[in-house]
Formats: structure tokens, sequence, C-alpha cells
């Protein structure tokens, strides 16, 4: 049974960072692509940065040079390391991973199939 859960959200001041985390569990996180996704109440779910089968990485133009996205295959874990965080950046995260036909990470949230369930990042300024 493919299993996702994200930690390491909390609140932190605007210029603060934060370290998301993603387990998986039930498959190799190494054979799939893998990506960051963040939504909030009055905006929908975007894609923050994504990750390829051969480790290939890719961001949303408003997030590049802050965050990075990086996958720990032994541990079947995947990061986004948040720097520089600003009020904007406030959103629930979400890892997800795609089916193993993609070998280049999708854009869109509709072509993955497994969810973790969302940890929150509070950035106040």
């Amino acid at each position: 049974q493919v299993r996702l859960v994200e930690s390491g959200g909390g609140s932190v001041q605007a210029g603060g960072s934060l370290r998301l985390s993603c387990e998986a569990s039930g498959f190799t996180s190494s054979g799939f692509c893998m990506a960051w996704f963040r939504e909030t109440p009055v905006k929908e779910r975007e894609g923050v940065a994504t990750i390829d089968r051969d480790g290939s990485k890719s961001y949303a133009d408003s997030v590049k040079g802050r965050f990075t996205i990086s996958k720990d295959n032994v541990k079947n874990l995947l990061y986004l390391q948040m720097n520089s965080l600003k009020s904007e950046d406030t959103a629930m995260y979400y890892c997800a991973a795609a089916s193993m036909s993609w070998v280049v990470a999708p854009s869109g949230p509709d072509e993955y199939k497994f969810w973790g369930q969302g940890t929150l990042v509070t950035v106040s300024s």
C-alpha cells in the first residue's frame, strides 16, 4: 500500500527557513517522479517543485532561488528546503508521486497518483 506522510510544517517569521519531509512507503521513490504542491483556501493547488526519476529538478518561478527539492532514495524520503520565506508562501504543502509511466515529472496535479495528507506552513510578516 502506497503511503506518503509529510512533516516539518509550522509557523515561522518572514525571512526564516523550514524543511519539509515526505516519507514514502509501499514503493521505491527512486522509480517515481515526485513533487511538492501547495494550496490555500483562495488559491487552487499549484506546483512548487518537481524531481524527475533521474533527479532533474524544476521549480515554480515564485520559489526559484529560495526552495530546494531533494530526494534520499535510500531512506525513501523527499525534502523541500524553504529559505527566505515570505508571507505568500503560507499554504498547505503536499508531496505527491506520479505513476511509474512518467519519466519526466509532470507539472499539473492531475497527473499525480499518490498524495500525502499535507503539512501546514504559516509565514508571518
